[in-house]
């Protein structure tokens, strides 16, 4: 039984990001794909324990990973960052406070105990990025994507941190 658990969670997440991808208005032309996607997923949620065990994780994913590529690429499409970011770069302890990355691709990206005070931070794709310990005091999170609660949660940040409209500051910020 226990066996199931990730597998849920996996599916639970997988529809997590499908659905803000849904919200996007840049994601119009994927629509259709999108909610074809929402479907299937939710369709697997509801198979047998031994069912469940039986499906093939890593398949699904890549498909869903394929629609959530396009929509990163589609949401970042009008932004050029000024710094050049590889997605899942090693940016541990790195000094980007006041940094313009709107539209960088942070897919991944190891930004652990990073300074990202007063960062530009919008429409960057943060899905997998490590943000523990990373200082987001003053950044402007606004129209990023793939951001969870439990990423800004590993964080440091503060009243004037911008975030998505979903996610709310945690307590332990500074106020």
């Amino acid at each position: 039984m226990f066996a199931v658990f990730p597998i849920v969670q996996q599916l639970q997440e997988m529809l997590w990001y499908l659905t803000e991808a849904l919200s996007l208005e840049a994601t119009a032309v994927i629509h259709t794909k999108l909610r074809q996607a929402i479907d299937q997923t939710e369709k697997l949620t509801f198979l047998s324990p031994n069912q469940l065990k039986e499906l093939y994780i890593p398949g699904h994913r890549a498909e869903i990973n394929n629609l959530l590529v396009k929509t990163s690429e589609l949401v970042r499409a009008g932004s050029k960052p000024k710094r050049k970011v590889s997605r899942g770069a090693d940016l541990i302890g790195a000094n980007l406070r006041k940094a313009d990355l709107r539209g960088a691709n942070l897919r991944g990206a190891f930004l652990i105990a990073a300074d990202l005070r007063e960062a530009d931070l919008r429409t960057v794709d943060f899905i997998g990025a490590d943000l523990r310990d990373a200082n987001l005091s003053g950044a402007d999170l606004t129209g990023s994507i793939f951001l969870t609660q439990a990423q800004v949660n590993a964080a440091k940040g503060d009243a004037k941190t911008k975030l998505p409209r979903l996610l709310s500051h945690p307590s332990h910020w500074s106020a």
